[in-house]
């Protein structure tokens, strides 16, 4: 990809997922989106409800990337810590925000509106309201951390509602080579052929089919010569170890 590409990176919080209880639904929408942007997702980690682990991975993350989302550990119960620990990230105080507290009370009947639940209207300090118009709950954003709901109905709804302030860079454009070869006959022409333009990231993806095995090729670039440039080479790649080019798609969105 181009140096002025824009990068993001996500960090899913939660022990319900390491422990393989819950199984994450986020990242694929927040990656969806992102590309559509022009901005690379890069990289995703899960880590558990440790205070110091998300201080740490959120100050990386924030330093390595130009947008960050947290998802989980914004709820009311006692393990969710994510609040805190993002105000602890940036040394500032984690405070009961008054309009957190207004669009809770719209969302909630009179008189259940408990302890619990308002702890989802503290928000660090300096950080700014991001709408939650299925639960009420704000997210927040912080410098260039977007902190978001675990459950998928409710961060899609907050995504959505942030889309907006992100800045999105050269769009990113993809084809993909579908053919009857294995990746081990694929391997080392592919090498070749990524080392020499790394300005285009290729996969490779196995499947099986009617009993029938073969890899499906995928390239992506900000650079649309580049991009058909090296979907030739893999054209050809594949026909010089005769093999069959089964099918070629091409995203070009520009």
């Amino acid at each position: 990809m181009r140096k002025n590409s824009k990068t993001a990176g996500v960090i899913i919080i939660g022990n319900e997922i390491l422990s393989g209880r819950t199984q994450d639904l986020n990242v694929s929408y927040i990656g969806k989106n992102l590309e559509e942007l022009g901005i690379i997702l890069a990289e995703v980690i899960v880590i558990p409800d440790i205070e110091a682990t998300i201080i740490e991975k959120v100050k990386t993350y924030s330093e390595n990337y130009d947008y960050v989302f947290t998802t989980g550990g914004i709820g009311p119960t006692h393990d969710d810590i994510t609040s805190e620990s993002i105000a602890k990230a940036f040394d500032v105080k984690l405070l009961r925000d008054p309009v957190a507290v207004k669009c809770m009370e719209r969302h909630y009947d009179p008189g259940t509106l408990t302890e619990a639940r308002l702890k989802m209207a503290d928000i660090p300090e300096g950080a700014s309201l991001i709408d939650n118009p299925v639960s009420g709950a704000p997210a927040f954003q912080i410098k260039n951390v977007f902190v978001l709901a675990g459950v998928p109905e409710i961060m899609q709804a907050m995504f959505d509602a942030l889309i907006e302030r992100l800045v999105g860079g050269p769009p990113i454009l993809t084809a993909s080579v579908c053919t009857n070869l294995t990746e081990s006959k694929l391997a080392e022409g592919m090498t070749k052929i990524q080392n020499e333009c790394e300005e285009v990231s290729i996969g490779s993806y196995p499947y099986f089919k009617r009993g029938k095995l073969g890899v499906n090729v995928v390239l992506r670039s900000t650079d649309k010569v580049l991009l058909l440039q090296q979907t030739q080479l893999i054209e050809t790649l594949i026909n010089d170890l005769e093999g069959k080019v089964i099918e070629v798609s091409q995203h070009l969105n520009v």
